[in-house]
């Protein structure tokens, strides 16, 4: 199960790291920058952070019904990734493609405890999804407090199930590589050279005070390419979870408009040329004034030049809420202000 994708410029293969049975094979060496910051760490460190975080870290397994056609034996039909714990009476992280789809599915702890999984709640366009377990006093991760605190270059373990079964509760260590990264999908990501492999979908990277910083979900691979992977930020991760606990979905508004990225914007090139609405479809919308052709610039107060930037202002934010939109108009090339009152998306 994986995507492919043509990145501007270089192209790279990203896929989704959920695991089918693989042949292990070896690999290059990490980044001289994440060595040598792995080098200051004391020696004690990380093994006392694996033994606090490991017992909340799982593995998720079941049959997948896509492997179904290509096995002659259904017990080889494997699906399976990785996810930790954030409730002591059984709910459980993982990424959406994970569990989408699985069946039969269950949980296995670093002990070898088995459960089933008895509810799951996705939500495919931030790739996260919540399982349940009939548990209790479970060893919990804590989510760090917010993406701010996360810094450049600092050092992270990612944690999870690489390549096959076997390789349960494995662990490897590196940096942050980048911050709000677009990588043409709905919402930012983390970067991280912390080497992660089909089956590490959905489990923890944590820094080094023990808190999950992201959900490891994406990684690039290719001739040319080394340690290059992705991770669902902490501040999505905490929005997602709250909303499907309390509502069994993630509610999201929209503000009833079309739009277009800009050349440079669609390359990641640096730009303060907006998006241009191509249409305007929602009632709200054309009431606020808002017109084809206008360029968007702001949303709330934060600058948008990509639709990312436009769904992580709007991240959080309900249906019915009124928010300011900074617009520079095409019939008379004037920076105006609109209030748009947003409807469901």
């Amino acid at each position: 199960m994986k995507r492919i994708r043509n990145w501007p410029l270089i192209t790279i293969i990203i896929t989704l790291v959920i695991a089918v049975t693989a042949t292990v094979t070896p690999h290059s060496v990490g980044a001289a920058q994440s060595t040598a910051a792995l080098s200051k760490v004391s020696s004690h460190v990380i093994p006392n952070l694996v033994k606090q975080v490991n017992p909340a870290v799982v593995m998720i397994i079941g049959q997948d019904p896509l492997l179904l056609e290509e096995v002659e034996d259904p017990r080889d039909a494997l699906g399976f990734g990785s996810g930790f714990v954030i409730a002591s009476d059984g709910w459980i992280v993982t990424n959406a493609h994970v569990v989408k789809g699985l069946k039969d599915a269950k949980v296995i702890f670093q002990d070898g405890k088995k459960y089933d999984v008895v509810k799951s709640l996705v939500d495919v366009e931030t790739d996260i999804a919540l399982v349940k377990i009939n548990a209790k006093n479970l060893r919990t991760l804590k989510l760090a407090s917010n993406r701010a605190k996360v810094e450049l270059g600092e050092t992270v373990v990612a944690f999870g199930v690489p390549l096959q079964v076997k390789l349960r509760n494995s662990v490897s260590a590196g940096i942050v590589s980048g911050l709000d990264r677009n990588i043409d999908e709905p919402y930012r990501y983390l970067q991280t050279d912390a080497a992660i492999n089909p089956g590490n979908s959905g489990g923890p990277l944590v820094n080094l005070r023990g808190e999950v910083i992201g959900v490891n979900t994406l990684k690039a691979f290719g001739e040319d390419v080394d340690t290059l992977g992705f991770a669902v930020p902490v501040d999505t991760v905490r929005w997602v979870v709250a909303e499907m606990l309390q509502h069994s979905k993630v509610r999201r508004a929209s503000i009833g408009i079309m739009l277009e990225e800009s050349w440079a914007a669609s390359y990641g090139l640096p730009t303060k040329e907006g998006l241009t609405i191509t249409e305007v479809k929602a009632a709200n919308a054309k009431k606020a004034g808002l017109s084809k052709g206008d360029k968007m610039l702001a949303v709330n107060g934060q600058p948008v030049q990509t639709i990312v930037d436009v769904n992580e202002a709007l991240k959080g934010v309900l249906p019915g809420k009124t928010i300011k939109v900074k617009v520079k108009q095409r019939v008379n090339g004037k920076v105006v202000e609109r209030k748009v009152t947003l409807g469901k998306k």
